[in-house]
């Protein structure tokens, strides 16, 4: 399989690659130690067509391939983490969402605000109960006459106090996965409250909060997709979504790579310089080698999309692969930059902390490797 950059797919990167460098990177360990990104980065995201990049252009997308807009996530990944979680939300879990499964009033009503930042979407699965086994959701969807009527509790959704809209998975059937249905709900409705969840280990600037719904009355033309389809609805947001996080992944490991050559260079002991020494490089060749591999496995994954094939089982690969390589990438670096390492004045502490989750959200590493061994032997794991 070629994967060699078009001309156009080279402009798209480095076009985010400046934007980055000039507007999010140095802002990057002020807004992790305020807990707070500025909000103003939304607009200046929209500006750009980032927030939806991967949208069609019917919908006010910038209509890329999944190869570009992994370029464009790996990027952003590289300048700050908790930008990307904006991007990959509005690129893949909410926006492909609604893109996909919408009627075509939901579409002309949710995607133009989406495309030009006055609107935000968050993706609403994950429960106190229910993290890596979705099909257990608990909040529930109950019939009203003509509407809905949502009660129920969610955690950790990014985006979820910033959002004007949120797709909320709710039961309305039987247990299980066939019994679950998505619905678009305006965060401003009657019953709808979002937490702010503070004190992370990373993602600190990131909004990421905790959503309750006391009764609250949605109409059936606010449903997304068929009734009981919302589990086919919430995985195929997935599958783009962890290629999205892998693109982000990759960010980081690379951004490790550059810091720490860049450090190691500089650094004198011993009256030569740190990079001179063999285990030194030996921690930058795993760093760049591991880096590599993981974006090959982004790629594969994107390119597979691109052709319109199933690709679950290649996100899992390069969700699981990209995310354990980011960890070890940012420990490395940390090792790498020694004590200084280890404090905020190099930027290799954040990425570590940054890093950590990204083997927990979208799919555990451990789910990954069941859903890879399922489609290796045929044979389930899961209950």
């Amino acid at each position: 399989m070629d994967f060699t950059l078009s001309d156009e797919q080279q402009l798209i990167r480095e076009t985010a690659r400046a934007f980055c460098d000039s507007e999010i990177a140095p802002n990057a360990a002020a807004w992790d130690r305020a807990e707070a990104i500025d909000p103003a980065i939304v607009g200046k995201l929209a500006g750009l067509g980032f927030l939806t990049a991967a949208l069609p252009e019917e919908h006010g997308g910038m209509g890329l391939d999944m190869v570009s807009y992994a370029l464009v996530v790996e990027e952003i990944g590289r300048a700050d983490s908790n930008v990307r979680g904006i991007v990959s939300v509005s690129n893949g879990l909410y926006g492909k969402s609604v893109a996909r499964w919408g009627t075509a009033e939901q579409k002309a009503r949710l995607l133009p605000g989406l495309a030009s930042g006055a609107e935000l979407g968050c993706y609403a699965l994950t429960e106190p109960g229910a993290g890596s086994d979705p099909g257990g959701l608990e909040t529930r969807a109950e019939r009203d006459g003509g509407d809905w009527v949502l009660t129920g509790q969610k955690i950790f959704i990014t985006l979820g106090s910033w959002a004007e809209h949120a797709l909320v998975f709710a039961r309305t059937g039987e247990p299980g996965p066939r019994g679950i249905t998505c619905f678009v709900v305006p965060t401003d409705a009657a019953g709808f409250e979002a937490r702010a969840i503070k004190g992370k280990l990373g993602l600190r600037a990131q909004d990421t909060a905790e959503l309750f719904l006391d009764g609250v009355r949605v109409s059936d033309a606010d449903r997304l997709g068929e009734l009981g389809a919302g589990f086919k609805v919430a995985m195929s947001a997935l599958d783009h979504g962890r290629i999205s996080l892998g693109a982000g992944c990759v960010g980081i490991a690379q951004g490790c790579l550059d810091a720490s050559v860049a450090y190691t260079k500089e650094r004198k002991q011993f009256g030569r310089p740190v990079a001179s020494f063999q285990l030194v490089q030996e921690l930058l060749a795993d760093i760049a080698v591991e880096t590599e591999a993981a974006r090959l496995l982004v790629w594969r994954a994107a390119a597979t999309a691109d052709r319109g094939e199933r690709h679950t089982v290649e996100a899992s690969f390069a969700k699981y692969f990209a995310s354990e390589t980011a960890v070890r990438a940012a420990n490395a670096a940390v090792q790498a930059h020694g004590g200084y390492g280890y404090v905020d004045e190099y930027p290799v502490g954040k990425y570590l902390r940054d890093a950590r989750v990204t083997t927990l959200y979208e799919g555990t590493s451990q789910i990954q490797k069941l859903l890879i061994g399922r489609a290796l032997t045929g044979e389930s794991a899961f209950a």
